[in-house]
């Protein structure tokens, strides 16, 4: 008897337990119990590009990632070609470019994509020619940028200045803003073996506050403690100043757009960096680094 009662006790004890588990499966949440939160946006996306829009894709990335911790932008410069060919060789989720992609660019990333590459213009800058802060030169026409830069002009008395040696600052070939000098300033010709040749627009600028007779251009975000000068179409025109108006409306001679491309429509994480981009929070923070909303 005494057996048997033990035996009772323990499968009676058995029931209990059994009875408190908490239920599983379909029945989880009429025990009270709730699904796990749906994940936020996460993983990594790397932008690798154009050097001139390396404070901006910083920028842009820091304050994404503020809102969403569990993402990670990873931003890293070396061109606009680097960015481009690290796109087709499938090696970055955007490419950051300060000059439109070429034909035979696009033709690589679509043998590899064939829904690719995806375009999208993100922020509006000006080609902005830097002189040291002392310069008397106020304004030079395109004409005498060019001249300039292919080594025909090479004392700033030629163009209203000191007499002294003009000290030319240029960008390397991967970079997009030396392609758009080269296309849109110089006509598509060389320039002059003189010019010395920085692996960015920070260091140009660097260089040229140093340099009392220094001469050098890149994207306007980037002017501080140098001059910025006003540049005329033609020798019969007016100057104008690389400002946010100038630059947005047109009027500026050297006006473009900075551009992201992918290798396909984004999704996810990427999709909803690129939706922030381009918001008007994304848009007014591109103002506050020193460019112009692209809308």
């Amino acid at each position: 008897m005494r057996s048997r009662h033990r035996s009772l006790l323990a499968l009676a004890l058995l029931a209990l337990v059994s009875g408190c588990r908490r239920p599983s499966g379909s029945h989880a949440e009429d025990a009270g119990t709730r699904p796990p939160p749906a994940p936020g946006h996460q993983g990594t996306v790397t932008v690798k590009g154009s050097d001139t829009m390396v404070i901006l894709g910083q920028r842009w990335a820091e304050e994404f990632m503020k809102a969403h911790p569990e993402a990670k932008i990873q931003v890293t410069g070396g061109g606009s070609g680097t960015g481009i060919a690290a796109l087709i060789n499938g090696t970055t989720d955007i490419a950051m470019s300060s000059r439109p992609i070429k034909d035979a660019e696009r033709q690589q990333v679509h043998q590899r994509r064939p829904s690719g590459p995806v375009e999208l213009a993100v922020a509006l800058d000006g080609i902005t020619f830097y002189v040291h802060e002392t310069n008397p030169v106020e304004a030079l026409s395109i004409e005498q940028l060019k001249a300039i830069y292919l080594g025909d002009l090479t004392r700033w008395k030629d163009v209203g200045g000191n007499d002294a040696p003009i000290v030319v600052y240029s960008r390397e070939n991967s970079s997009g803003t030396y392609v758009f000098v080269k296309d849109e300033v110089l006509g598509g010709e060389d320039f002059t073996p003189r010019a010395l040749t920085l692996p960015g627009t920070a260091a140009v600028v660097n260089a040229v506050s140093q340099e009392l007779n220094g001469i050098g251009y890149g994207g306007a975000a980037y002017a501080r403690h140098i001059k910025e000068l006003k540049v005329k179409k033609d020798a019969g025109s007016e100057a104008i100043a690389p400002s946010a108006r100038n630059i947005q409306s047109g009027t500026y001679p050297l006006s473009r757009r900075l551009y992201f491309y992918l290798p396909k429509e984004a999704t996810g994480t990427t999709r909803a960096f690129l939706d922030y981009v381009l918001s008007p929070e994304g848009q007014q923070l591109a103002t506050t680094v020193g460019y112009f909303p692209v809308q």
